[in-house]
């Protein structure tokens, strides 16, 4: 494929350079060029900060005269060097796998937030996957973005002048947008086609680059296609399960063709979400077009290389599907794959035979990857309770469900101050080696920088705020003099609270008003005042969201809040950096454990905020005392609306009793430093582990390099091996049974011997183990035993023998027949498991 030069228009030779900067999405994360942005158009740069809209949008004229502007002139090539140096320097992942790695990481995802430039996300999700890109620039991970180019994007909020939300979708004009369409070596454009019910749906590819990387989208808005196919991809998350499941399909098969198209050899698979799950469909039918093997041996082929990360922390949250509207769609498919539809609709149910059952799609994606993952320690727990019942007999903590904890890209996040500090503390280099020194440098900076740094901070994002609301209430029709007077608010050394995020109920976005008059108090305070600045959107179909938000509303009306509280409209990427970068503490009041992950939170680190969060999510693995305040009690709750209350009151307490008066005790020079330990602490503490970096780095150690050896030791005979041997358990399993099991106590320990009849099933294809629960203050035992002798019978029986310690009763301990290959992943692959008792 074609992924040189590409310019707007017609460029002066001597801008073209101009184009490469413009079309690089890494400067949404390094500001080097922004200062070029403003020369070209300032106006146009302040109100898009989109560097191709502006090269699509400037004047003949203007270009001209750039073109005189030496000093312009030399600033763009120092740009060019300097990213041409980027992509030329040794990264993390080049100096430690660049010798023995080959092809690339395809990760999918429904979703991408990059830059406000590129509307085609909506929220967490999006956010991290964008996060994920730019990290992989950063340390030269060979990774390559798959997701949809929508011709809407998400919607873009504004309120009436009851505080009611409006909804806006405005068009996203692929021309003003950073990509440009994928061309193949023969200058084409690249087009890929899939089979829907009695059509074939064409689809354009396009390219954006994000430094070192490449993200792929595909679009159905072409001529090509009929009215209602073209819209497939209009909205994100738009519509009903048909256009969900026509989307996933583009996503999964039609990015899965894409790349075997564009002959990029990708042997590891990572599905952000069950959004992309039916990639896994597509790469086995392909392996069956190469290698002329069974549907179900391409699949036990291809599954080494797929990784399954969930961030769904309720069943509900996953995508299904009617059975009929699924077979519509798949029935030709599955004639392809050559089974019938019921075995492909038994990929994505959890009982195979229930035929009312829908088609899951996180469940078809479990039975097509070699790893599965959650998004915190938490939830890869809460996510193994969730996927319980696909490993019905299997102890919970052994249900295949990791975790790798997300993390945000600090350099996304960060202030200019931000940067400014951590560079001269230590290095410009520091997001992209293994972060081990910056621990001992950050202690080095004294209480007064650090506070300083944070004052600026809190009156940056008073500034902005500023600005933004005059906009909004000149919107709603406010007249110049009384925008200006509404926008009097907050005041820059006030202890700044902030939240924001998506409003839906299990978010509790009200917490803090459960009782109003409290609220008020704490905020008008004379001597101690506190102002309170909140963001978020309610989806256009949750009218609970829409009345929560309303609320806010009704709240900030009250006139004695005048100068205390701020509301900021059309919560986005350029909303959330500002708020991120300036507020004091950030809030988070999910109902536990609802929140998967919850980066938000981690996105003030870097800049110095303290969180003040429910332990859920990232929060319940990262909180201690020393690096800021924590709610809830690490359990759930039946009682929703008590529980609800008591946190409530929890809440007002922390802030009362411990947050307010820690920011206001301040020593003879004015320092808090108190306040200012935490700020380090969380700053040292934190903001490395929950970086994108380490998260990054974990998938590559963990997954992507393990999958990838895996994937590449899986010939068509090793597939094959695999697939016999499935048949063989599926075969004798219901008849295998125990018989004698003896037990005597050996000085220290418990002495075992468990006669196990197999059915005629090769033994070497099963182990044998004792196994015991968890205890207070004793992990799960899982102890091999021995295989010996054979019974005199006619089946194939055998005498196994162990020893365990004595550290519990005997009858803790019990034997258990598994399943057994050297390629093999027990259970994901092969759920089988046999109890004594």
């Amino acid at each position: 494929m074609q992924m040189g030069h590409y310019l707007p228009r017609g460029l002066p030779e001597a801008l073209h350079g101009l184009a490469s900067l413009a079309l690089d999405l890494r400067w949404s994360w390094n500001h080097g060029a922004d200062d070029l942005w403003q020369a070209v158009d300032p106006d146009l740069w302040r109100a898009t900060a989109n560097p191709w809209l502006i090269l699509e949008s400037v004047s003949d004229r203007r270009l001209d005269e750039l073109t005189h502007d030496q000093t312009f002139l030399q600033a763009l090539q120092r740009q060019l060097a300097a990213r041409e140096e980027h992509f030329q320097a040794e990264a993390w992942f080049t100096s430690r796998y660049g010798a023995t790695f080959s092809g690339q990481i395809a990760y999918f995802s429904m979703e991408f937030g990059l830059s406000e430039s590129l509307p085609i996300y909506s929220g967490g999700l999006g956010v991290l996957a964008g996060d994920y890109l730019k990290t992989a620039c950063d340390l030269d991970v060979p990774l390559v973005g798959i997701g949809l180019l929508y011709q809407q994007g998400y919607f873009r909020q504004a309120l009436d002048a009851q505080g009611g939300q409006i909804e806006f979708y405005p068009y996203n004009d692929p021309t003003m947008l950073p990509v440009v369409p994928l061309r193949g070596d023969d200058g084409e454009w690249v087009h890929v086609r899939i089979e829907l019910p009695g059509r074939t749906l064409s689809l354009r590819s396009w390219r954006a680059q994000v430094g070192r990387r490449t993200l792929l989208l595909l679009d159905s808005n072409t001529l090509l296609n009929g009215p209602g196919d073209r819209g497939i991809t209009s909205e994100l998350y738009g519509g009903g399960p048909e256009l969900r499941l026509q989307q996933e399909m583009v996503l999964g098969i039609g990015g899965w063709r894409l790349l075997e198209q564009l002959g990029i050899d990708c042997p590891v698979c990572h599905l952000n979400e069950g959004h992309a799950a039916l990639a896994i469909l597509e790469r086995a039918r392909h392996f069956m077009r190469c290698t002329g093997e069974s549907f179900r041996v391409a699949l036990c082929a291809t599954r080494a290389g797929n990784l399954f990360t969930t961030h769904t922390p309720v069943v509900a949250g996953f995508d299904r599907f009617p059975p009929r509207l699924f077979a519509r769609y798949f029935q030709d498919y599955a004639a392809e794959l050559g089974v019938p539809m019921e075995e492909l609709l038994a990929l994505g149910r959890c009982h195979a035979g229930d035929a009312g059952e829908a088609f899951n799609m996180a469940y078809l994606a479990v039975r097509g990857a070699a790893a599965v993952n959650g998004v915190s320690r938490l939830h890869g727990e809460v996510s193994r309770g969730i996927l319980q019942s696909l490993f019905p007999r299997w102890p919970r903590h052994e249900v295949p469900v990791g975790h790798v904890s997300n993390g945000v890209h600090m350099p996304s996040w960060d202030s200019a101050a931000a940067d400014a500090l951590w560079t001269r503390a230590c290095g410009k280099a520091r997001w992209r080696g293994t972060l081990q020194k910056l621990e001992a440098a950050l202690r080095q900076i004294e209480d007064e920088a650090l506070w300083r740094f944070r004052m600026e901070g809190r009156q940056r994002l008073i500034v902005f705020l500023k600005e933004r609301l005059v906009r909004q209430l000149r919107v709603r029709g406010a007249s110049g003099e009384q925008a200006g007077e509404g926008a009097e608010v907050l005041e820059p050394d006030v202890l700044t609270l902030g939240f924001a995020r998506r409003f839906a109920e299990y978010k509790r976005t009200n917490l803090l008003l459960q009782d109003p008059e409290r609220l008020l108090r704490l905020l008008g305070h004379r001597d101690r005042p506190v102002q309170l600045v909140i963001a978020g959107k309610a989806h256009p179909q949750d009218r609970e969201g829409k009345r929560l938000l309303r609320q806010w509303q009704d709240f900030f009306g009250r006139p004695e809040l005048r100068g205390r509280v701020a509301f900021v409209e059309d919560y986005d990427l350029v909303v959330a950096g500002q708020l991120v970068q300036g507020v004091d503490v950030w809030i988070n009041t999910p109902r536990r454990p609802w929140e998967a992950s919850g980066t938000s939170g981690m996105k003030v680190l870097v800049n110095g905020g303290i969180n003040l969060s429910e332990l859920d999510g990232w929060w319940a693995e990262a909180y201690t005392p020393e690096v800021g305040w924590a709610l809830g009690d690490s359990r759930e709750h039946n009682d929703v609306a008590g529980w609800d209350r008591a946190e409530a009151e929890q809440l007002y307490q922390l802030l009362e009793q411990e947050v307010i008066p820690c920011f206001y005790r301040r020593d003879e020079s004015g320092v808090p430093r108190e306040w200012v330990g935490r700020m380090r602490e969380s700053m040292v503490q934190l903001t490395m582990q929950y970086s994108s970096n380490r998260m990054l780095r974990e998938y590559v150690e963990m997954h992507y390099i393990p999958l990838a050896e895996a994937y590449r030791r899986r010939t068509v005979k090793v597939a094959n091996e695999l697939h016999q041997w499935y048949g063989q358990l599926q075969q004798h399993w219901a008849r295998m049974h125990f018989g004698n099991v003896v037990s005597n106590r050996t000085g220290s320990g418990y002495y075992f011997e468990v006669q196990v009849y197999l059915d005629d099933m090769p033994p070497q294809a099963v182990a044998v183990e004792l196994y015991a629960d968890s205890a207070p203050g004793r992990q799960p035992v899982k102890q091999a035993l021995q295989r010996g002798e054979p019974l005199a019978v006619t089946a194939t029986a055998y005498i196994y023998r162990g020893s365990v310690p004595a550290d519990r009763p005997v009858e803790a301990y019990t034997a258990r027949v598994v399943p057994l290959h050297a390629e093999a992943w027990v259970p994901l692959e092969a759920n089988f498991i046999l109890w004594h008792r």
